[in-house]
């Protein structure tokens, strides 16, 4: 889940990718976009920072 808007997309170890396609999409339009992610699956508690990975 997005933690900027709200967004709830799929994370990068599944298919369709949706939530790296959010934050490329929304990078375009505004920088950094929005780069903070989170799991919403139950008993998971991660964050992701597109913008540190890619730097990092």
């Amino acid at each position: 889940m997005c933690l900027t808007c709200g967004n709830v997309g799929c994370c990068d170890s599944s298919e369709g990718r949706h939530a790296a396609k959010h934050f490329e999409t929304t990078a375009l339009d505004q920088r950094p976009g929005h780069p903070v992610m989170r799991s919403v699956e139950p008993g998971e508690a991660w964050r992701w920072c597109y913008v540190d990975a890619r730097t990092g």
